[in-house]
């Protein structure tokens, strides 16, 4: 099948180049996001592959079913950015990657909430500048503290397991409660009991309506003063706002992100020798106990090969007529 892969980057052709030699496909490589003055690009592809950032609304995907396109395959999990319900109707075909590896993204869960907890980001830039001293740079052990994991799929699950092994006291909440976190000692709570109980919040749940923005200053005002907020799912679960006004109060003691809501026109791109004209982030950026990273908690050579993988055999299924597990139809925008 020929495939116009939207923002794509080096290592994304590398892994796809790779694993492409089972299949055979004809991939071209865009450097360029999908959106509403690029999808010309796509014109003669009977499939369009793409990103999180990605914009797949009613408009795109009507532009692109005249260009011929019958498939829309996701390298994510996530399919938010696709109007599910629009391209039923239209005959376009949505499938995705639904668990690439979930260590990945909770190993770097952990990794924020470390970092952010003993001052790492910190340490080693005074080092680097010959300042040894400890001040400003006290943590507290990670044992006996409460964390709330809001959402509880297998990213969710993996980082349940992970605290479990710090000896952290886990709540959870999530619609489905997962039978082998309860067995584990995972108490599941409703949100308010964990916004009131949590010393850590991470967030591992799906951006859908009832998500949208989950954290604001609602949901502030019941947490611990002092709380720490980890964010590795999708930006729009934060009121980014609300979150820097928690910032300048103290309510939110530290705040690790690899998304954000607007992260569209940042993240993926080398910008160091830009402006950044998102206020907002830039603000994000002025606070000594908030750690951004680019999006990258999936970013592992494991991850990238299973993505990859699991892309074109979904590809592979949809061009020969073959069921495809990895399907997203109206009934996953229904539940």
């Amino acid at each position: 099948m020929r495939i116009a892969m939207f923002s794509t980057k080096g290592y994304d052709k590398t892994f796809f180049q790779a694993e492409n030699n089972k299949y055979g496909h004809e991939i071209a490589y865009l450097e360029a996001r999908l959106t509403a003055q690029t999808t010309r690009l796509a014109d003669g592809y009977p499939a369009v592959c793409v990103f999180v950032n990605d914009i797949v609304d009613a408009e795109i995907l009507s532009d692109l079913v005249g260009k011929g396109v019958s498939l829309i395959a996701l390298r994510c999990a996530g399919f938010n950015n696709v109007d599910i319900k629009v391209a039923h109707e239209i005959g376009i075909k949505v499938v995705r990657v639904p668990a690439y590896s979930p260590h990945a993204v909770a190993e770097h869960t952990v990794g924020l909430m470390l970092a952010l907890n003993r001052k790492i980001h910190r340490a080693y830039a005074r080092v680097r500048e010959g300042n040894f001293a400890l001040d400003g740079l006290l943590g507290f052990d990670m044992r006996g503290k409460t964390v709330g994991i809001i959402g509880t799929g297998k990213i969710g699950q993996c980082v349940s397991e992970l605290l479990h092994g710090f000896g952290c006291r886990l709540l959870a909440h999530d619609p489905y409660p997962n039978r082998d976190l309860i067995n584990l000692g995972v108490e599941y709570v409703s949100l308010r009991d964990l916004f009131m109980q949590s010393d850590i919040i991470t967030l591992h749940c799906p951006l859908m309506p009832e998500t949208y923005h989950i954290i604001d200053d609602a949901a502030m005002r019941m947490m611990k003063q002092g709380v720490m907020l980890i964010n590795t799912s999708r930006g729009a679960l934060i009121d980014t706002p609300d979150v820097i006004d928690g910032l300048k109060d103290g309510k939110i003691g530290y705040l690790g992100l690899d998304v954000y809501e607007e992260e569209g026109d940042l993240f993926f791109e080398d910008l160091s020798d830009k402006v950044i004209h998102d206020d907002v982030f830039s603000r994000l950026l002025t606070f000594p106990n908030v750690i951004v990273t680019g999006h990258q908690a999936f970013f592992t050579s494991d991850a990238m090969k299973s993505i990859s993988a699991t892309t074109l055999s979904n590809i592979s299924a949809i061009e020969n007529g073959e069921p495809c597990e990895n399907e997203v139809t109206i009934e996953h925008i229904k539940s």
